[in-house]
């Protein structure tokens, strides 16, 4: 069952998700519950803390505790912990110049570990210096930063633009923010997903899909196939990243991506927008 919180992103639409997917648990009454994102957390897994039916999330940023997962018995998983320092030596890779450092947030409270972690990696970039560090709230301010950090920076993460708000106060999507981004900053950019890069984020050294959801996967048939508790299992990170690079985006801003890039990265060639 797919939430699709992006598009659904208003907290009146995610609770009807939420109770549409609890609805559906109640009526295929499963064996095991897998949920991915914190949305997914929020408004549903937390509704079963310590009951029998076992829940193994992936994809969490978040604190667990904020969902009463710690200590629960029958909750576990694999959180989600950005690459920051690779990705910030990847866009200096790209733009060995880059040094003033501007980052973007929305208002989501999942962004605040995030936060947290940035804050404590910062001194391991030397020479990086952390000149913005912005909660934005509509998306007619993140127009007006972005214009901003032309002049007072030299690379931007835009981590947090999911809950930007139009004049009407509804979110707008993500992908119409990338959009207008590339049509109007000549800054390199980095994010920690890889739909970011489909959709214009010069780059990100991406937290990998596939082993977050071969680590959830390993929980889930041990509690299935051994019965094992989910408690006997940590919540912890996956640590395996993968670059990616928009060569869309490279060819936008004038910077040319040397061969060992081109080789060790995954590279987006066109993008999303302009694919046939």
């Amino acid at each position: 069952f797919q939430m699709d919180t992006k598009r659904n992103s208003g907290r009146d639409q995610k609770e009807r998700k939420g109770q549409e997917a609890r609805a559906l648990i109640a009526a295929w009454k499963p064996d095991l519950v897998y949920t991915s994102d914190d949305d997914a957390q929020e408004y549903v897994a937390r509704h079963y803390v310590n009951q029998p039916l076992p829940f193994v999330f992936s994809g969490v940023n978040n604190d667990p505790a904020s969902y009463g997962f710690a200590g629960s018995a029958n909750v576990t998983g694999v959180m989600e912990e950005e690459h920051f320092v690779q990705s910030v030596e990847l866009v200096r890779k790209l733009v060995p110049g880059a040094r003033r450092l501007a980052l973007v947030f929305d208002d989501a409270k999942m962004w605040d570990p995030v936060r947290e972690r940035i804050a404590r990696a910062m001194p391991t970039l030397p020479g990086v210096r952390l000149v913005a560090n912005d909660t934005i709230l509509t998306f007619a301010e993140y127009k007006r930063k972005i214009r901003e950090y032309q002049n007072s920076a030299d690379m931007i993460g835009t981590i947090g633009i999911f809950n930007l708000k139009d004049e009407d106060g509804r979110n707008v999507p993500y992908q119409e923010v990338q959009k207008w981004t590339v049509e109007n900053s000549r800054l390199p950019d980095f994010a920690f997903w890889i739909d970011r890069v489909y959709f214009g984020t010069l780059c990100a050294v991406t937290v990998s899909e596939r082993e977050q959801g071969r680590a959830a996967g390993r929980i889930a048939r041990g509690i299935l196939t051994e019965g094992r508790s989910p408690a006997s299992y940590p919540m912890v990170p996956t640590t395996k990243g993968a670059p990616a690079i928009s060569l869309a985006r490279a060819k936008a801003l004038g910077i040319r991506v040397g061969s060992d890039l081109l080789l060790t990265t995954e590279v987006i060639q066109r993008f999303d927008w302009d694919q046939p």
